[in-house]
């Protein structure tokens, strides 16, 4: 499964990061999602599908990572 090369739209980021740079955004690409660094926007992005993104927050809120 691909992603589309489509340029990434709707940059955003947490409603829980408003006050801060350190954090990530969220953004539509195509069929899927493109995450880039706040603090960094120049170094790029990296993109995933629609269903990778939904299993790594899925695993986010069930603590999965242990953060």
């Amino acid at each position: 499964m691909s992603v589309s090369h489509a340029t990434p739209s709707g940059w955003r980021k947490s409603s829980r990061s408003t006050n801060t740079d350190n954090c990530v955004e969220v953004g539509h690409v195509g069929d899927g999602v493109a995450v880039r660094d706040t603090k960094n926007r120049a170094a790029g992005y990296f993109t995933t599908t629609s269903a990778q993104w939904a299993a790594f927050v899925a695993a986010v809120k069930a603590d999965k990572f242990g953060a």
